[in-house]
């Protein structure tokens, strides 16, 4: 069943952080608002801010690599749609002015804006999150289906959750 266009990505030309996931799910296509579930939850959590600042497009900027719900695969969604970040990215960050920090969410942002620098794979390049700073913060996706992930992956919580709170915390107050 195919699902109509409905574009969700929110940003200012003052925005301090981008956010750059992967594309809309179920839940946010229906509710037009991003990262409007679990794995906002808990992207929230790990950023450690609030729904209004994190929904405040002067402050944070949600552009994910696909604007639109790409539908439903066989395991899961769809990978985002290809053509969303050639055609947009470039126009909407070049009118972003004021950008601090740029969270890349999981491995299509990852390999799309580090390209030849990315580890091996995704855990690796979050274990060496440090390397792509100051510009980019990577991160895993923040979905419970990440739970596994996350337990195998101590580190994460230990060494990687505290100094994004500290960059975010950065990016914001500057």
């Amino acid at each position: 069943m195919g699902h109509e266009a409905r574009p969700v990505c929110t940003f200012s030309r003052t925005s301090k952080i981008i956010i750059i996931g992967q594309a809309p799910g179920t839940k946010v296509h229906a509710s037009g608002i991003p990262w409007d579930d679990k794995s906002g939850e808990n992207l929230r959590a790990w950023m450690d801010v609030d729904k209004d600042i994190f929904y405040d497009e002067n402050q944070i900027a949600i552009v994910p690599m696909g604007f639109c719900y790409p539908g439903k695969g066989k395991s899961g969604d769809l990978p985002p749609r290809k053509e969303c970040a050639p055609l947009w990215h470039e126009s909407i960050f070049a009118s972003i002015q004021n950008v601090r920090l740029i969270l890349l969410i999981g491995k299509y942002a990852q390999d799309y804006y580090l390209q030849k620098n990315t580890k091996s794979n995704l855990t690796e390049t979050v274990r060496h999150f440090n390397e792509y700073l100051p510009k980019y913060f990577v991160l895993p996706h923040p979905s419970p289906r990440n739970n596994i992930w996350m337990k195998k992956n101590e580190w994460f919580k230990k060494e990687v959750l505290p100094t994004l709170k500290l960059e975010v915390k950065a990016a914001l107050s500057s």
